[in-house]
């Protein structure tokens, strides 16, 4: 099986109060999401969420994976110790912010 490997995603600018979906499995292909960065725009510290969406569900704090405080200016990398894998069409990651603008970058692999 190939894979295609590296950036999952462009960078993406979340603004405060809202959420975007940001990685989808299309076709049945799976995604290995390896490291999702995420960066406090706004410089007046702000909270990043992460969360991993089965097919046909939406935002909600069930579906919440991570939290993540970021002071102003910060950068944070999650890294996990095993992939996060989608693996059903429809499946998502889907990142949200709050208090000010973060930008995210997701990283990883998906079948070719």
């Amino acid at each position: 099986m190939a894979f295609t490997n590296g950036k999952l995603s462009d960078i993406v600018v979340v603004s405060a109060g809202s959420t975007a979906g940001i990685v989808t499995v299309a076709s049945g292909k799976k995604v290995y999401v390896r490291s999702i960065a995420a960066y406090d725009v706004a410089g007046a510290g702000s909270t990043a969420h992460v969360y991993v969406i089965p097919n046909g569900g939406s935002v909600e704090d069930n579906t919440k994976l991570f939290d993540i405080t970021l002071s102003a200016k910060e950068t944070a990398l999650i890294e996990p110790i095993y992939p996060i894998v989608l693996e059903t069409t429809g499946d998502q990651i889907s990142v949200g912010a709050t208090g000010g603008n973060i930008n995210f970058f997701i990283t990883g692999d998906k079948e070719a």
